[in-house]
């Protein structure tokens, strides 16, 4: 007898591994001939068996709602998952929201839902979770517009390693993990807050808005500096020294041609005071009639 649990305990082991899905007791009976096919009881004691050989082995025989089936021990997920590059999915809150609703108030209708979260529900999350097969529609309530009612499937208890939903856990379970994600959540907004505490000196990225205020702040600073400058000093901040030096020359040269200009002015200057002189001269002269010239001889 022994020897035949040991030859059923194998055939177990090998359908479960070749499966790729979980087996009910029906599917393992149904690989047996009829005359070897062991009893529910016997098959039983087979499968509990098969789970105390798996204790100190990296995987187990997990019973969900669809059956039995191997699997990865969860405190092994991290090196395991290691094997794939793709990440596991991520759902949102909303998605996750919509889906405990579905599991604790089944049958659920999509209005019921929005009633509770107090949002409107979106048509892809409904679909997404059709489309997992998480839910299922299970009727239509009796109401005008008839809407379709929602429930759970065995694909989600599977998928959540679940045999019933009798294993959910408690309601207050998760209004105390509710209130952690609160608080969590409170914590990082008093971070967020803490941050703009921060002295200046600490860098960190800004966007691209902030930069152009943060330039135009820096543009009016420097205006204000330099308006504190004489002018000349702003008119050479920034040359290359040979034109520093050709303005040097510049200047030079127009001291020089200030001077010639000035020469210039000044003999225009006594030119027009000489000639001035001289019509004064000949106006003096004809008004007095000519006394200052010659007796004419007479005849």
């Amino acid at each position: 007898m022994r020897d035949v649990d040991n030859k059923v305990k194998m055939i177990i082991e090998g359908c479960l591994l070749a499966a790729g899905r979980p087996l009910t007791l029906d599917n393992i009976i149904a690989v047996f001939e009829k005359n070897e096919q062991p009893d529910r009881n016997e098959l039983k004691q087979v499968m509990q068996a098969i789970s105390e050989d798996c204790s100190d082995r990296g995987f187990e025989l997990k019973q969900v709602a669809s059956g039995y089936r191997f699997q990865v021990k969860q405190d092994l997920s991290e090196w395991v998952a290691k094997l794939w590059d793709e990440r596991p999915p991520r759902y949102t809150r909303a998605l996750l929201e919509t889906l405990a609703l579905v599991a604790y108030r089944q049958p659920i209708t999509r209005g019921d839902i929005e009633e509770i979260r107090g949002v409107a529900v979106s048509g892809n999350i409904i679909r997404t979770l059709l489309d997992r097969e998480w839910i299922r529609v299970v009727g239509h309530r009796d109401v005008p517009g008839r809407p379709a009612m929602f429930a759970t499937t065995r694909q989600f208890l599977d998928y959540f390693n679940l045999k019933s939903l009798q294993e959910l856990p408690p309601l207050s379970e998760i209004k105390e993990l509710s209130q952690s994600e609160q608080e969590l959540d409170l914590a990082n907004e008093l971070a967020q807050q803490r941050v703009i505490d921060l002295p200046e000196e600490v860098i960190h990225e800004v966007s691209f808005e902030e930069g152009d205020t943060r330039v135009q702040l820096l543009a009016e600073e420097e205006a204000l500096e330099l308006s504190k400058k004489p002018l000349d000093e702003i008119l050479m901040m920034g040359m290359p020294e040979n034109l520093l030096d050709e303005e040097f020359d510049d200047d030079a040269d127009e001291e020089v041609g200030f001077k010639q200009a000035t020469k210039h002015e000044k003999l225009r200057v006594d030119s027009d005071l000489t000639s001035k002189a001289g019509s004064d001269a000949a106006i003096s002269n004809a008004n007095n009639g000519g006394e200052d010239a010659p007796a004419e001889e007479g005849g």
